[in-house]
């Protein structure tokens, strides 16, 4: 903590910009045996230091409208100065939060940069020199984009657009598939995929593919060499494979890690298509809620004609498949304690490899707890509940060898 202080203290005479400090486990043995998680490593953590904030005027509420029609209040602040970089907007997230905080347009805010670079209103500045706003902020009933009428399901906080063919949600889905997480199209950003709207040359991510070198000089600030570099990246991003399109396709609740597990499970965008519940939920980290999105999302014919007119243009959308064995199907496994040579994750990949299960917690359903050094309250709670403990050794024995039969 002095360490973290005394560089908090000095971090405006560093000559670049700080957030916190890393602490690492200094181990190297010791950072393999913790593995990683889906995000980060379990060795490493980040202290971030207080938020830069500055006060300024909420001058007006604007509504955006995103890939999945959610519509999305942004605060217009006057212009203020907030750790090296000039704030003029924040996302205020939802009505909800609007409500919560009992904003009025005319407000004084405090305004903090998340992490040093995510600005976000904190709470309502109200003092002499900062009086309150008059105007209460309507949420509007229709698209702002597009006219058509908004809705908020039931148990959602967001409401959203549900015009297929809004032009808002095109233009966001058209960034979000070109952007580098996802397909990397270099090129592809906002004044290259508005004049591809505004010109009529592409109505879904699909058209990117069918676009010509003739169309493309035709947009501002592209000549024939900077429109053949266009294409040639669109081009290349048909290998990008099955994750990424999986991404691209927008699918609510499905990011990064989740495309990934669910192309390496199915191996192919048809296998995806055809799952059922349960089949999904048998993927790791998927559970009802984004199974439910997945189904949806493919129950939807224009979702399914978006498909094949990415299959048409050439998009490959498969992936090597995980094999699996079926010798551990069945169990399910909790790890607990620091084992003498696998790491948590070798452990966890060996026993979903042989079809097994794991999970975080004991109960009645768990088949083994497996305990290494130093093994904490799940090892009480196996032994309480008579549940098999397996050391290293006898984890090692049963991916050989399977569990035993079970008496006739």
């Amino acid at each position: 903590m002095k360490f973290i202080d005394a560089t908090e203290a000095r971090r405006s005479t560093l000559g670049y910009e700080i957030d916190g400090v890393v602490l690492k486990v200094d181990s190297h043995p010791t950072q393999l045996r913790l593995g990683y998680t889906g995000r980060a490593p379990r060795w490493a953590i980040a202290y971030k230091f207080t938020a830069k904030s500055g006060i300024t005027h909420l001058d007006d509420i604007m509504i955006t409208v995103g890939r999945t029609g959610k519509l999305t209040p942004t605060a217009m602040l006057a212009p203020v100065f907030i750790g090296g970089t000039t704030v003029s907007r924040a996302t205020l997230h939802n009505a909800e939060f609007i409500e919560r905080m009992g904003l009025l347009i005319g407000d004084w805010v405090k305004v903090e940069r998340g992490g040093d670079v995510i600005p976000k209103v904190v709470e309502v500045v109200e003092d002499a020199d900062h009086p309150r706003g008059t105007t209460r902020f309507s949420y509007p009933s229709d698209c702002p984009e597009c006219g058509n009428p908004v809705v908020r399901e039931e148990g959602e906080v967001d409401w959203r657009c549900v015009n297929a063919d809004c032009p808002a949600k095109l233009r966001e889905s058209l960034l979000h598939f070109g952007s580098r997480g996802v397909m990397n199209i270099e090129g592809l950003g906002d004044a290259a995929v508005q004049q591809l709207l505004d010109r009529g040359l592409v109505k879904s991510v699909a058209d990117l593919y069918s676009l010509t070198e003739e169309q493309v000089v035709g947009l501002e600030r592209f000549a024939e060499k900077s429109a053949r570099t266009l294409l040639s990246e669109i081009d290349r991003s048909k290998k990008a494979g099955l994750a990424r399109v999986l991404m691209g396709l927008g699918i609510r609740f499905v990011g990064e890690r989740t495309a990934e597990l669910l192309a390496q499970e199915f191996g192919s965008i048809d296998a995806v298509i055809a799952a059922t519940a349960e089949e999904l939920e048998r993927v790791e980290e998927v559970g009802p809620r984004i199974s439910e999105a997945i189904l949806d999302f493919f129950s939807r014919p224009s979702n399914l004609a978006l498909v094949e007119s990415l299959k048409a243009a050439g998009v490959e959308m498969t992936a090597e498949k995980k094999v699996r064995s079926t010798q551990l199907a069945g169990l399910t496994f909790v790890l607990t304690g620091t084992l003498p040579t696998l790491s948590r994750d070798e452990a966890k990949k060996r026993i979903e490899d042989a079809g097994g299960k794991t999970a975080g917690s004991v109960s009645k359903k768990t088949s083994y707890v497996v305990a290494g050094e130093d093994a904490g309250s799940k090892l009480d709670k196996a032994n309480e509940l008579k549940i098999p403990v397996l050391d290293e050794v006898a984890l090692l024995a049963l991916l050989i060898a399977g569990p035993p039969a079970k008496p006739e």
